[in-house]
């Protein structure tokens, strides 16, 4: 009899429709679980048979593990494949699985309960003779012992959630007096990701690389590696570049690091995919970071160069049998790279976005891959990560690589919501990462002040295509009249066109087949071609260009390799005015709760004080002053659901309120 006929897979989002992918594959029934915000999510409609287990919140659907067991057992499912996130590291989780007599596709739960806290994985990796960073692991926990650890250990220094990743629960501490506020955040933070506000302290070593290497174990006591990968580019200490190899790997440097990666895995019987971090300093030294006892997001770049599908390999060493490769015949091939594709404004801080999904084409060709869990429509809550999807390109050399994923990072349309698309395609083409010259503070060292931080302003090209947009689809559907007001029956069009907090005149004539945009001192010559609703074909001064688009009344989604547009045409409404910069009105930067008030009505703050504490996409944001003044009115308490610009306090000057 076979292991197992029928997966479960208990997570969400893309790296749910990647397990299903392979699963269909290799002949397996598949079933899908979704909580109520994710009911008609591409990863329900993909599986063969779905549950519901719950509302939005994770507590109540994704980390409800008795709703989860009994999706399995209402739909015959024998097997339960965990993702990555969620619970895919939660010991308790694998054994409710044995308990109901289900495969978990993972390692077992001894191996996932040591690795998975970093405070007792590196107590084993000390003894087991693992290269480690300098820090704190120790069982007591109170602000008092943390202290005097973080003076014996020193400035800088990190914390991190014992039981965490993905960047929560992490926080950089420079000096002494930050320490504490430091550490309530990411307890806080800890607490809410995993259910564990244990921290432990490292020394912050300066600019290092992350370099991680992919194991594999079966039970039949075969042990090996894949090679590494380079996670070195980084935003709040999250991943979004990932590449393999790392391109200033040696050969024995490979072979030190990976021998290393087995000893860590050997001293836990490691069965199943697993990833060994490390921190490779600018020495050539490596630290054991954590261990991930589970698939990694950014496996993609490792199927690429072995031609190897890792999730194919979960199943197999999960139905018993052995490692379909011994390390000899595993030889890389090539270079990948990979970016991901956040709901996010990096112009706010990387702050996540919330709403609809309005147009999304995934740029694909040859050596591209996108593995994406997204539907046009869809609404992007604030209950869940950000990350949308990965594109993924494999080259030859790095170089051929990089090129292929640029290409495709500037060709993937995703209209409807700010990304972090501008950014990565900025980052690939900075001449530090062209040369692969790269540190976990690259991002913090060449782009503080970069372009793609800040708000887009529209070109006059970008302009004068949003107002022909906006000019033919007037007269589709009033062929008889003019769009926008002229002065007399033949004069030109004009328009107000609204891009965040500005506004642009455009004045548009036709002029036979051509459209005469004037826009401020510069005139647009554009021949539109030809639109269907999601693309136009338009010839820009002698160059025919594509723009893809999506048009909603008075609301233009415009997208060309350099920018997402988000234009409004407000020619016929009314003029508002300007909004008091100095009114002290706080509003919700995004969909969130309101997880902490740390104010109340009639107290007086100053600018830069910490007011609120929202919470959105697994992430804590804290809400400051803007002035120093009186809380006038509290709109909110802890616990809230909030919604994107909804006032949530306000706070009067001081020359006003006194």
């Amino acid at each position: 009899m076979p292991a197992f006929n029928k997966i479960l897979i208990a997570n969400r989002g893309e790296i749910a429709c990647r397990v299903l992918h392979t699963a269909h594959r290799l002949g397996y029934r598949t079933v899908a679980v979704f909580s109520e915000a994710d009911a008609h999510a591409r990863h329900v409609q993909l599986a063969d048979e779905a549950v519901c287990i719950g509302p939005a919140q994770v507590q109540q659907s994704y980390l409800n593990i008795e709703a989860i067991i009994d999706a399995a057992r209402r739909t015959g499912a024998d097997a339960i494949h965990p993702g990555y996130g969620f619970l895919s590291e939660n010991a308790d989780f694998a054994l409710a699985c044995a308990a109901a007599s289900l495969v978990f596709i993972g390692p077992s739960a001894e191996a996932i309960e040591l690795m998975g806290s970093k405070r007792l994985s590196k107590l084993a990796m000390i003894e087991a003779g693992v290269p480690c960073i300098a820090g704190y692991q120790g069982a007591e926990q109170d602000d008092a012992s943390l202290g005097r650890e973080a003076e014996r250990i020193g400035y800088p220094l990190m914390i991190k959630a014992s039981a965490g990743g993905g960047g929560r629960g992490m926080r950089l501490v420079e000096k002494a007096q930050h320490l504490l506020e430091h550490l309530r955040t990411a307890r806080s933070e800890a607490q809410n990701a995993f259910g564990s506000s244990e921290l432990i302290l490292e020394q912050a070593l300066i600019r290092p690389r992350h370099v991680e290497m992919q194991i594999f174990g079966d039970s039949h006591g075969n042990l090996v590696y894949l090679g590494e990968r380079d996670c070195s580019v980084q935003r709040r200490h999250q991943k979004i570049i990932e590449e393999a190899p790392c391109p200033i790997m040696t050969p024995e440097l490979r072979a030190a690091m990976g021998a290393a990666a087995l000893q860590a895995a050997s001293a836990v019987h490691y069965v199943g995919a697993g990833t060994v971090e490390f921190l490779l300093d600018q020495r050539g030294r490596f630290y054991f970071l954590e261990m991930n006892t589970r698939l990694q997001v950014e496996h993609p770049v490792t199927e690429m160069i072995t031609g190897q599908d890792l999730v194919a390999w979960q199943i197999q060493v999960a139905a018993g049998d052995p490692l379909p490769l011994r390390q000899e015949q595993i030889q890389p091939l090539g270079h990948a790279m990979e970016v991901r594709l956040y709901a996010e404004d990096p112009a706010q801080g990387f702050m996540p976005q919330t709403g609809q999904i309005v147009h999304w084409q995934p740029a694909l060709c040859d050596g591209v891959r996108v593995d994406h869990g997204v539907l046009e429509g869809q609404h992007v809550s604030p209950f869940y990560d950000p990350m949308l999807g990965k594109i993924i390109a494999h080259g030859a050399t790095r170089e051929e690589a990089r090129r292929k994923l640029l290409r495709a990072v500037e060709d993937c349309v995703l209209l409807g919501i700010n990304s972090n698309q501008q950014l990565l395609a900025s980052l690939l083409k900075h001449p530090q990462f062209v040369a692969g010259a790269v540190s976990t503070g690259f991002i913090g060292d060449h782009f503080t002040d970069a372009p793609c931080l800040h708000p887009h302003s529209p070109t006059a090209i970008e302009l004068a295509m949003a107002a022909a947009l906006f000019y033919l689809a007037s007269a589709k559907t009033h062929p008889a009249q003019r769009t926008g007001w002229g002065n007399s029956a033949t004069g030109p069009s004009h328009y107000r066109l609204g891009h965040g907090e500005h506004t642009f005149a455009v004045e548009l004539s036709p002029n036979a087949e051509r459209l005469d945009v004037l826009v401020a001192e510069t005139l647009i010559s554009l021949h539109v071609l030809d639109t269907d609703g999601r693309r136009a074909n338009v010839e820009v001064e002698g160059v025919c260009r594509r723009y893809a688009y999506h048009l909603d009344a008075d609301v233009l989604w415009l997208h060309s390799n350099s920018s997402n547009l988000h234009v409004l045409d407000l020619t016929h409404a009314l003029v508002k005015g300007q909004i008091n910069v100095h009114s002290g009105t706080l509003k919700a930067p995004m969909d969130g709760a309101i997880v902490d008030v740390l104010v109340s009505e009639g107290a007086t703050v100053s600018r830069g004080q910490l007011l609120l504490v929202l919470e959105a996409m697994k992430m804590e944001h804290p809400l400051k002053a803007g002035i120093d003044g009186v809380i006038r009115r509290l709109h909110v308490i802890q616990g809230d659901q909030v919604k994107n610009r909804q006032v949530l306090l306000e706070v009067a000057p001081l020359d006003v309120a006194g």
